[in-house]
């Protein structure tokens, strides 16, 4: 059992680091369902991975319009990713070049994964369940809190 942080440890001595910059070329995007309050009243999360690693690149949460996308586009520019695999939602064909888009189940299988695990871990996103959020903000708060704890490794 270990009872030092050796990661930590490592970072205190700049010589043994190694650094590594790579471009995202490739992401997976896919949105998923939730609500609040009711079913009547949907919220939808939409994220972003890395096609290779499975890293999550970018979140956004709002309706399921095209001005939400467009929101999730714009967190994705910096990255510089040249090509997109998605499923046939209408929003992903009208905002990506063609030359650059991917339709189909066979290059989002990461992300769909992704889903499950989110599902498991946060109830408020499961499909049947007592759990759910009466406020928006609240609803945004949790799910945002366990991405940037989960997926971006922030202390929060």
């Amino acid at each position: 059992m270990q009872r030092v942080n050796e990661e930590v440890l490592r970072t205190c001595e700049p010589e043994k680091i190694d650094v590594v910059i790579q471009r995202v070329e490739e992401a997976e995007l896919d949105e998923m369902w939730s609500y609040v309050g009711n079913k009547a009243n949907q919220r939808w999360l939409w994220h972003a991975i890395d096609h290779h690693t499975g890293i999550v690149l970018a979140y956004v949460l709002g309706s399921h319009q095209d001005q939400v996308f467009l929101a999730l586009r714009s967190l994705l520019e910096p990255f510089g990713i040249t090509r997109f695999y998605t499923d046939g939602w209408g929003a992903y064909s009208r905002h990506i070049p063609a030359d650059q888009h991917e339709i189909g189940k066979q290059n989002t299988q990461k992300i769909e994964r992704k889903h499950l695990t989110l599902r498991t871990r946060i109830k408020r996103l499961a499909r049947k369940t007592i759990c759910f959020s009466k406020l928006t903000q609240m609803h945004d708060i949790v799910i945002g809190l366990f991405v940037n704890r989960f997926e971006f490794g922030l202390a929060v």
